[in-house]
């Protein structure tokens, strides 16, 4: 009966740490700062993109001269940059970078608002932002370990990312809707995996102090590129060209 009262109080207990950390107050004020940090990069590619877009003169820049590659990579820089620059800048300089990243991401995928409609653009930000917010829930609340999830796409990312540059000279349409596709399952699953990920980092940081700042910092970064990645995939098929 002892054993049995043992086994009793330990399952009631990891039920009750679970719920906890579902629930945990600092843990919810933890991902609504990320969440916020988010929103705002978003405001500011959105900003920036619509600068560009409705500047003739910007738009030649950075479209029709050698330019355009250096802000079509530097995003990609960028986060390079910022995740080996972590751990000796304060997180205030981390924030800075986040903003300026932000800007440079609008200014690549200015594109957007010539290309497509801009009812189109606003229904797929509607319709991402739908899927966003429940593949981040469900990242948040599942209690299955998506750890394993990570490897499988990473490579489904690297594998997209090569038919995408092998696509710019081939111009295959039926390679760009299936890299389209597949990359639309990627960032759904990148989304979940990323929150559940930003989840246990809190509690392994003890959810407070200078480094736990970085790594909303961070966490931000990552959920900011699921959704933009995730945006752009789902225009490919929602979205209607002028």
């Amino acid at each position: 009966m002892s054993n049995f009262n043992n086994k009793t109080s330990f399952f009631s207990s990891a039920a009750a740490r679970t719920s906890s950390s579902t629930f945990d107050p600092a843990l919810r004020d933890y991902m609504a700062k990320i969440y916020n940090l988010m929103a705002i990069a978003l405001v500011i590619s959105g900003a920036v993109a619509f600068l560009v877009a409705n500047s003739p003169s910007l738009l030649h820049l950075i479209y029709s001269t050698p330019l355009r590659w250096v802000i079509m990579f530097a995003p990609l820089g960028f986060v390079i940059f910022i995740n080996a620059r972590i751990n000796s800048i304060s997180a205030q300089k981390a924030k800075t970078y986040l903003w300026i990243f932000a800007a440079l991401m609008g200014a690549s995928i200015s594109w957007i608002l010539v290309a497509y409609t801009s009812s189109s653009v606003a229904r797929v930000f509607f319709i991402t932002a739908a899927v966003f917010g429940s593949m981040s829930i469900y990242g948040y609340t599942t209690k299955k370990d998506l750890t394993s999830l990570g490897s499988f796409l990473f490579m489904g990312l690297i594998g997209i990312i090569i038919a995408s540059v092998v696509n710019i000279f081939l111009h295959s349409s039926a390679l760009h809707f299936a890299v389209s596709f597949i990359g639309v399952l990627i960032f759904v699953g990148f989304t979940a995996y990323d929150t559940q990920s930003i989840k246990r980092q809190f509690y392994a940081l003890g959810g407070a102090g200078e480094a736990a700042n970085k790594a909303a910092i961070l966490g931000a970064l990552r959920l900011y590129i699921d959704f933009i990645n995730l945006f752009i995939m789902l225009l490919q098929f929602f979205g209607d060209r002028r």
